[in-house]
């Protein structure tokens, strides 16, 4: 692995991916990396701030509807293109969701920390509320503050790094397309792989859940609601 493909798929919500943005490229980070923002259908006008902010900050934006006419969301699309890059160049896939605001040091210490693990297949930053407590999706991480293990439960894509090692080993063209999210999949297939996945609770990250998609949040307060919209519409697919 010689360097970063960093990657944040985006639906609307733009000011807390603006947050996520500025966070990243205020990150201090000696490895060569791209970033790159596919937007997943927003709306115009947000799509129009997105190509604002990729002028003002100097990212790469990608507008999926000049892609494909699939509804979003299209996660399964960006992994498979984002794949084929990433072990063209020997890189990492870095994927930091729009709803997360890194910190200075974290993007190059999780590479830094999967280079150092030949067996890694994924390294995740731990998630927390703005006051640095664990937060969703990372509950059962309570109490390991501070560490590096492995985790043989699924990590989440909030920010995750996947290397080049594992990216080798399992196509994403067999992923089930059906299915809305891929983190499970993917993190259980690493284990297949006999790789490793590795939680890092010592690089945390603010996580905001489900800004892109509000009706999630319904979720915590309102989870009947949550499930009878998940069930009846066929949302959130895992």
């Amino acid at each position: 692995m010689t360097s970063l493909n960093i990657i944040t798929p985006v639906k609307d919500s733009i000011d807390s991916t603006l947050e996520t943005v500025k966070a990243i490229m205020a990150s201090n980070i000696s490895v060569p990396y791209t970033y790159t923002i596919y937007n997943d259908f927003s709306t115009p006008e947000n799509t129009r701030r997105l190509e604002e902010a990729s002028k003002k900050y100097g990212f790469r934006l990608v507008n999926l509807s000049d892609l494909t006419t699939h509804p979003s969301p299209n996660y399964l699309l960006v992994l498979q293109r984002v794949q084929a890059e990433c072990i063209e160049q020997n890189a990492g896939m870095l994927i930091v969701e729009s709803d997360v605001i890194v910190a200075p040091h974290t993007l190059q210490a999780l590479y830094d920390g999967a280079l150092e693990r030949k067996d890694c297949a994924i390294a995740a930053s731990v998630t927390v509320n703005d006051e640095g407590a664990i937060n969703y999706p990372y509950e059962y991480a309570r109490g390991k503050e501070n560490q590096v293990f492995e985790e043989k439960k699924h990590l989440s894509f909030c920010c995750s790094l996947l290397t080049p090692t594992f990216l080798r080993k399992f196509d994403f063209h067999n992923l089930d397309p059906e299915k809305n999210w891929f983190d499970v999949t993917i993190s259980h297939q690493a284990a297949k792989e006999g790789m490793k996945n590795y939680l890092f609770t010592n690089l945390p990250v603010i996580h905001r859940p489900h800004q892109s998609r509000p009706w999630k949040q319904l979720k915590y307060k309102n989870p009947l609601k949550y499930y009878w919209i998940k069930w009846t519409k066929g949302f959130d697919k895992i």
